[in-house]
């Protein structure tokens, strides 16, 4: 049987994070708000836990769910291997719209699915799941909803979809937007130079503000502008120019 709890509501809000986090430790699902869409959520250290996911979304092994983690500094632990460029980027973009692939690290027990040795991280911009990953630690979270399906815009709509496989619904602040957002932008740091294979709501023109080597999501590299060139007429004779 499932239970919903009001997060906007200061009465509900403790217990609903508080049953969330019990739920999570005993490999239950729960949906949660974030800034994109509801997500369904389960401990990522738990290969129980995310079958049960995968199989409450009606989704194989070969489709992987992200990992959302509570501080930038997590990501560290999680991944090995981690490229400067990756590290500028979630320092610019974290709490964000930003999903950064990358090597795991071997000795973590977890299975999230058929990842290749790779995992894809996220720190969400939203206070409630904030609040809740503060409380678990990181977690396998995908849209909440059946394959296929319109991504959910509310606890009320991920439930009527998940019904009973998921134990804790999570209702967040209404979302400004009747529509979902856009979904995070998601950068390949396992591959040189890194490239985005998603586009999202972050533009591959501001990633190369933090990381010049992104490749777009057709693999082109960033235009090559022309270095201006001073008018000599402009310089005393015997003037150099700094180089």
């Amino acid at each position: 049987m499932s239970t919903t709890y009001d997060l906007t509501d200061p009465e509900e809000r403790a217990d609903g994070i508080a049953r969330a986090t019990e739920t999570l430790g005993a490999r239950g699902l729960v949906v949660m708000p974030t800034d994109t869409v509801y997500g369904v959520a389960a401990d990522a250290f738990s290969p129980q836990a995310v079958a049960t996911l995968l199989a409450a979304k009606g989704r194989g092994r070969h489709m992987p769910p992200p990992v959302l983690i509570p501080r930038p500094e997590t990501l560290q632990g999680l991944a090995t291997e981690v490229p400067e460029g990756a590290v500028a980027l979630a320092e610019k973009f974290w709490p964000g719209a930003l999903t950064l692939i990358l090597m795991a690290q071997p000795s973590l027990t977890w299975d999230l699915g058929e990842t290749r040795g790779t995992v894809a991280l996220r720190m969400p911009d939203h206070p409630d799941a904030l609040e809740l990953l503060s409380q678990t630690g990181p977690l396998a979270v995908s849209s909440a909803n059946r394959s296929g399906m319109p991504a959910a815009m509310s606890a009320h709509q991920a439930e009527d979809m998940l019904g009973d496989s998921v134990a804790v619904y999570l209702e967040g602040h209404a979302q400004a937007a009747t529509e979902p957002a856009p979904p995070s932008t998601i950068v390949d740091y396992t591959v040189t130079p890194p490239r985005v294979v998603r586009a999202g709501a972050i533009s591959v023109e501001k990633l190369r503000e933090a990381d010049q080597t992104i490749l777009d999501i057709d693999g082109n590299p960033a235009p090559q502008t022309e270095p201006d060139t001073p008018d000599a007429g402009e310089h005393e004779p015997g003037e150099t120019l700094e180089q």
